[in-house]
């Protein structure tokens, strides 16, 4: 058994959020000069998902960084000139093309594994590849269909195929078109000396622990490990080497480990003060999101309406380096509905009347309409606020 170094740097909790918010890009000036891509590469990945409310989570972590850039700017910056692929990380993400070689362990993983959900029919895999080749980037409608039936997990042979493809890494997504993903052969769309870089699995891991831990901050095993879904046993194998520190937070209660880089300077600066995508990376685990900013976060789009406590896709509000509320929005027309609001307190109403009016704005509604305060008393003095930034 490895023998860990014990902690020589004590952070108090205050420090680990910040640290914590830096790291993030959610403390301190922006660098709008790298734009989205720095987002990208700073965050390591971005998470996508299906859901559409204000815009798509993946254009909504961003602009929690960067403020109003343009929707069109967002797309053109993940996808054109290969500056990222689509692929198992935290979820189903956006990530750097230059971390190609470093998912390389995932993907023979998946070449392992012994059971799939769905039968890859005879010669349709093959029948795919030698498509892609011949005719270029296609969606799975394209290359023969994607489903069978209106059911969504009814997939046609054509479907099973790319997709498994695209999990052995044969196959890479190149964009999303309409949601629906482009698929391309790998030795077309990753640059060669990316595609033959093949690492050992230790040497995968311990790249993915070390930019969890910068991404992160400062964070225990269970935190670096969620970050790209890795198996605790892989954390607790490369850590020690990884680069990363280990450190005592006082009020954590478990070991935690830091990027050096993050300890080095102070951590300050202009707080945020934003709506957060729930699949923002700051907020992946709840656990650590309970922990560092006592706030409970679920998304609650796949729970019974009669169940839901904060709303569809409530929001949290980033303010002065906390969690001070949630906005669960809408969109009607040029009208941004503020369907459920839950503000921590009096003073957080100008903090939500502002991230509100910033994000309307981004979206092209002119107006915000609140349905619903949690406290009703603050109902008014947030409408007030809303109109004064309004005009």
């Amino acid at each position: 058994m490895t023998t860990l170094p014990r902690p020589t740097t004590t952070l108090t909790a205050d420090d680990a959020r910040r640290i914590a918010l830096r790291a993030q890009g959610l403390l301190g000036a922006p660098d709008r000069r790298a734009g989205v891509r720095g987002v990208l590469r700073h965050l390591g990945a971005v998470q996508l998902d299906t859901i559409s409310v204000l815009a798509r989570s993946h254009e909504l972590v961003p602009y929690a960084r960067l403020g109003a850039v343009g929707r069109k700017t967002v797309e053109a910056a993940y996808w054109t000139d290969t500056h990222a692929f689509e692929y198992w990380s935290h979820a189903a993400c956006i990530l750097p093309i230059e971390e190609w070689p470093h998912f390389a362990f995932r993907r023979r993983a998946y070449r392992n594994r012994p059971h799939w959900h769905h039968e890859l029919p005879e010669g349709a895999y093959d029948q795919v590849i030698k498509q892609l080749r011949a005719e270029g980037p296609l969606t799975a409608t394209e290359l023969g269909g994607a489903k069978k039936t209106n059911d969504w997990w009814d997939w046609s042979g054509t479907k099973v195929a790319v997709e498994r493809a695209l999990m052995y890494g044969e196959v890479v997504c190149v964009e999303r078109r309409g949601w629906k993903r482009v698929y391309d052969l790998a030795e077309r769309a990753v640059p060669a000396e990316l595609l033959h870089d093949e690492l050992d699995d230790s040497e995968c891991v311990r790249r993915l622990v070390r930019l969890a831990g910068e991404s992160l901050g400062v964070g225990t095993r269970a935190d670096i490990a969620d970050y790209h879904r890795l198996k605790g046993e892989q954390v607790d194998a490369v850590i020690a080497d990884s680069g990363l520190v280990p450190v005592e937070v006082e009020g954590w209660g478990k070991p935690a480990w830091a990027d050096p880089a993050a300890l080095a300077t102070p951590p300050r600066g202009r707080h945020r003060t934003t709506l957060l995508s729930p699949f923002d990376s700051l907020i992946w685990e709840r656990a650590r999101t309970e922990r560092i900013f006592g706030f409970t976060h679920r998304l609650e789009a796949y729970v019974p309406r009669p169940k839901r406590v904060h709303g569809y896709f409530a929001m949290p509000v980033l303010a002065g380096g906390r969690l001070v509320g949630r906005v669960d929005p809408a969109r009607e027309g040029r009208t941004l509905v503020a369907k459920r609001v839950t503000l921590d307190g009096p003073k957080a109403v100008p903090a939500v009347a502002q991230a509100l009016f910033e994000a309307a704005a981004w979206v092209n509604c002119t107006d915000v309409r609140v349905e619903r305060v949690d406290a009703p008393e603050l109902r008014e003095p947030l409408g007030r606020e809303l109109a004064g930034l309004l005009g």
